[in-house]
């Protein structure tokens, strides 16, 4: 597995991540595909990669694009400031539990923390398994809303 900064061919694909960055607890039906063109969802990938915090990775094995993990400045579920870039994760299910999520969120902070980024925001469900990765990777709760926390990982 490798992991690189989102090419412009990419692009097609920032959807079907976007979608499958939506947490489903086990037992519930997925929301239709059509929900990622909410106002509020749209927020994570209208224009991204043209705004000057967004940064994109792109985790690709055998040539197959596997996962994605982005972030940027902008008033989401995550959000804790307008210094505080938001992150959002997203892998296909049959890499989840590998490491894709774990190599993809890792270099990404590298990156951000390297351009002098403080620190980074994220939200997550407290059903969704992701939360470990994120405890694990320095991530600590500055909120709890009752599903799900909003966390931060100062850099």
């Amino acid at each position: 597995m490798t992991v690189r900064e989102m090419a412009e061919r990419d692009r097609p694909y920032l959807d079907d991540f976007l979608y499958d960055a939506i947490f489903v607890p086990e037992g519930e039906t997925p929301p239709p595909y059509e929900i990622i063109y909410r106002p509020e969802l749209q927020i994570y990938v209208t224009d991204l990669g043209h705004m000057k915090d967004d940064h994109i990775l792109i985790a690709e094995e055998d040539g197959k694009i596997i996962g994605a993990c982005w972030s940027r400045i902008m008033d989401d579920y995550g959000h804790v400031d307008d210094e505080t870039p938001s992150i959002i994760i997203s892998v296909k299910a049959p890499y989840r539990g590998k490491g894709t999520g774990t190599a993809l969120l890792s270099e990404l902070i590298s990156r951000l923390k390297a351009k002098g980024y403080a620190r980074v925001s994220l939200s997550c469900q407290k059903a969704n398994r992701a939360l470990r990765l994120y405890f694990r990777s320095g991530f600590s709760v500055v909120e709890d809303k009752g599903d799900e926390y909003i966390m931060v990982k100062e850099l």
